[in-house]
């Protein structure tokens, strides 16, 4: 299906940078609640696991804090103080948690690449609090997979709760006939154990999920080819880019190689791929000499200083192409080109003296040898 010049068509290009960057900005990111279910959930039973025994422990000791009290504690009771101090007790263990797992909830989106705080996310939008746009996302496609995903991560976690269960059934049972302190030892490793399984399981639902997200954003952001270049003409014209365009071209010359492009006689260019910039001053050199030369981003920043600094830039594709694959940066054109240099140079010098207008520019002609290609393979 071939593109309509409207940005119709099939949506069969990958999204550019700004699609993607103008998406995240509208709070349309790549998320995954699996993920960071599971991850908060692993970094909690791990902590947990470490500091079970303090926890427990200090557990303890406030419940016998609690439970101990004097005369003191009756003639001058202060609730607010009493729970103050038998939480402290605690804090250490608990606040360790509570860390654990808001470095996982936060390691979640930056995994994804979607750490921010997008202000504009949180703008009302009409298109949500429509209810046909409601029932379409739940009984859409996308509704369907989440009810899909919720039925597996059910069958998953109910499986593994059964397993486990069964296969601890003895020690439950006997939790009963044991002391309090051993038994809530056992409980508080079971515990962890499944809470672990499911942490597992649920990494397994999430390693799912994520390629699935990543494709389901690829798919909702893909671009027509025509958007594409509506994007790439809008992307040109932004004088931000040119100028950022500019200053790295300018970075990739040294400051020897910009002075010598500003005090060349001529530049003579590809016109776009190459560009050499020649100089002769008679009596100082023995013939024209390459003072700068570049391809592509240095051809363009060549032929912007050129602009700057007045320095003329004439277009001799095959006369360009001889000059930069025949000579370096520094060296005398070769022999074989003095005729069609000089022949260039003759015409700038009578241009400079008002003794020639560009109609009068000269047709040049590169011996049969020196014709080059843009891959600077010969030309026979």
């Amino acid at each position: 299906m071939a593109d309509k010049p409207g940005g119709g068509g099939e949506k069969t290009e990958k999204p550019t940078a700004k699609k993607l960057a103008d998406a995240a900005k509208n709070g349309d990111i790549l998320q995954s609640k699996e993920l960071g279910t599971a991850m908060v959930v692993m970094a909690g039973v791990g902590c947990m696991a470490v500091t079970g025994p303090m926890l427990f422990s200090a557990l303890g000791d406030m419940m016998r804090r609690a439970l101990r009290f004097d005369r003191g504690d009756v003639v001058d009771f202060s609730p607010a103080e009493r729970g103050s101090e038998l939480l402290q007790s605690i804090a250490l263990p608990v606040g360790t948690i509570l860390l654990a797992t808001l470095v996982a909830a936060i390691a979640a989106p930056a995994i994804l690449g979607s750490l921010g705080f997008r202000a504009s996310a949180f703008a009302p939008k009409a298109s949500k609090l429509n209810p046909a746009s409601g029932l379409k996302r739940m009984f859409g496609p996308q509704g369907l997979i989440e009810l899909v995903k919720s039925l597996a991560k059910v069958v998953l976690m109910g499986g593994i709760g059964f397993w486990l269960i069964w296969d601890h059934l003895e020690a439950i049972v006997g939790m009963g006939s044991a002391r309090l302190e051993p038994a809530l030892m056992e409980l508080g490793s079971i515990f962890i154990l499944a809470c672990l399984a499911m942490a597992g399981a649920l990494f397994v639902v999430a390693g799912i999920d994520v390629p699935a997200q990543i494709l389901q954003r690829g798919k909702r952001l893909a671009m027509t080819k025509q958007e594409v270049k509506d994007e790439h003409k809008e992307s040109e014209g932004s004088p931000e880019l040119k100028g950022m365009i500019r200053r790295r071209q300018f970075e990739m010359m040294s400051g020897s190689a910009r002075q010598a492009v500003a005090e060349a006689n001529v530049i003579i260019t590809n016109p776009t791929h190459f560009a050499v910039a020649l100089r002769y001053h008679p009596g100082k050199d023995g013939a024209p000499v390459v003072v700068a030369r570049g391809s592509n981003a240095i051809a363009a920043a060549i032929r912007e200083l050129a602009d700057m600094n007045n320095v003329p830039v004439l277009q001799y594709p095959e006369l360009a192409r001889a000059i930069y694959f025949t000579s370096r940066t520094g060296q005398i054109v070769d022999e074989a080109l003095y005729m069609a240099v000089a022949t260039v140079l003759a015409f700038v010098f009578r241009m400079e003296n008002r003794m020639a207008s560009e109609m009068d520019r000269p047709f040049i002609t590169v011996p049969d040898g020196l014709r080059f290609n843009a891959d600077g393979k010969k030309v026979e």
